[in-house]
């Protein structure tokens, strides 16, 4: 799977402002960014990510997944702090 197919799916099921996917085919790191991310926990925020590609991970299409959801405020306190 590539990652520009993972970002359209991302952007396609969730209300989202961005999302940044970095990967080698089976293994990926997503940065999702939206205001739907305010007042859930970390674990809920994670549940919402992977809901839309469940099924790309019980085909083997993902094997590995990493994500970091972020508010925009958060997104650009991080962005500031991390260099991005």
């Amino acid at each position: 799977m590539e990652t520009n197919e993972i970002k359209q799916v991302l952007m396609d099921k969730l209300s989202l402002d961005e999302v940044i996917v970095n990967g080698d085919g089976s293994h990926f790191q997503v940065i999702a960014v939206g205001a739907m991310f305010e007042n859930m926990s970390r674990v809920k925020q994670q549940q919402a990510v992977y809901a839309p590609l469940m099924e790309y991970i019980a085909d083997n299409r993902i094997h590995a997944l990493s994500i970091k959801a972020y508010t925009p405020a958060d997104w650009a306190r991080d962005r500031k702090l991390n260099g991005f």
